[in-house]
């Protein structure tokens, strides 16, 4: 069972994923699901928090083109 602790961790990686979208010019996320290949509902869930794989941040580091320590950066 996931903790408190643990859904605010999924949550801010969630507004990362979300900030790396909106930094990139996007303002729907269905539009950058689309566009990179990527479940639209998935995609959607990522950014709300849902608990992901961690292929799933690899796939977001390689298509905003950052480093992991980039992702993560400030991220507690």
């Amino acid at each position: 069972m996931t903790n408190k602790k643990e859904l605010n961790r999924f949550r801010a990686v969630g507004e990362r994923i979300k900030e790396l979208r909106t930094q990139a010019g996007y303002t729907s996320y269905e539009t950058f699901a689309l566009d990179h290949n990527l479940g639209r509902k998935s995609y959607w869930e990522w950014e709300k928090g849902s608990n992901y794989k961690f292929e799933t941040i690899i796939r977001i580091v390689d298509i905003h083109n950052i480093t992991l320590e980039d992702f993560f950066k400030g991220l507690k």
